[in-house]
């Protein structure tokens, strides 16, 4: 039987899942059905213009589900949502540090998105391209008050 290859170290250290990701052409719409068929509770809804998308995030358990509505066609968000329809944008992990992390997977042959930690909703964020996920985008979130917060401006509640 052929030996299977150890896990990468960056695998192992990967935290929780933070949130799974829905890409949905009407927030307003998909909320009727997440938060009031399904009865998850509303944590917040909000507009991030760097990214030209409209969220929400509605907590199950120790993770959440995001609801990512594009404001922009020209988007990557809004081209996924063109050619794939809703559904399952990404996956993200929570890590104790997104740019420890980036780098061993840059080692690992991993390819990255983001090569840095970036601004995100609610903490320091980076991509990993869904080639090297098999199909996947995942997404990396830095635990709160981890190294790259003070760096990117965040204060202590994001």
């Amino acid at each position: 039987m052929p030996e299977t290859p150890s896990v990468p170290e960056a695998v192992r250290r990967i935290g929780r899942i933070h949130h799974v990701a829905v890409v949905v052409r009407s927030l307003d719409d998909a909320l009727r059905f997440w938060r009031d068929v399904l009865g998850l509770p509303l944590e917040h809804v909000a507009d991030i213009p760097s990214d030209r998308v409209r969220i929400a995030f509605l907590p199950v358990g120790e993770s959440r589900i995001e609801l990512v509505e594009p404001t922009d066609a020209t988007t990557g968000v809004a081209r996924y949502l063109a050619k794939h329809g809703e559904g399952v944008h990404h996956v993200c992990f929570e890590v104790p540090s997104v740019a420890e992390a980036l780098t061993r997977l840059a080692i690992e042959g991993i390819e990255l998105i983001d090569t840095a930690p970036r601004r995100g909703a609610e903490g320091p964020v980076a991509f990993l391209h869904p080639r090297s996920c098999h199909g996947v985008l995942v997404e990396l979130i830095e635990a709160p008050g981890g190294p790259a917060w003070a760096a990117l401006g965040y204060d202590r509640h994001g």
